[in-house]
């Protein structure tokens, strides 16, 4: 529950990344007006170091890229 999500499984895709400008399109604030609000909650150190090794070996087979969603 520390990001805010309910018990049911949650997943991370690690075959593409999202790169848009700041703040995306589909990001909205909690707060109106104030874009520090859209960061919902940090996820702990050990599993984004995870995320981010696997999504890296990935990139580097060729397996996985960037998606511009910038509109």
């Amino acid at each position: 529950m520390r990001l805010g999500l309910d018990g049911e499984r949650s997943w991370v895709a690690l075959t593409e990344a999202n790169r848009f400008f700041w703040p995306g399109p589909d990001l909205r604030p909690l707060r109106a007006g104030d874009a520090e609000s859209i960061a919902y909650g940090v996820l702990p150190h050990a599993l984004m170091d995870d995320i981010r090794k696997r999504f890296i070996a990935l990139v580097k087979a060729q397996q996985a890229g960037a998606v511009p969603r910038t509109e």
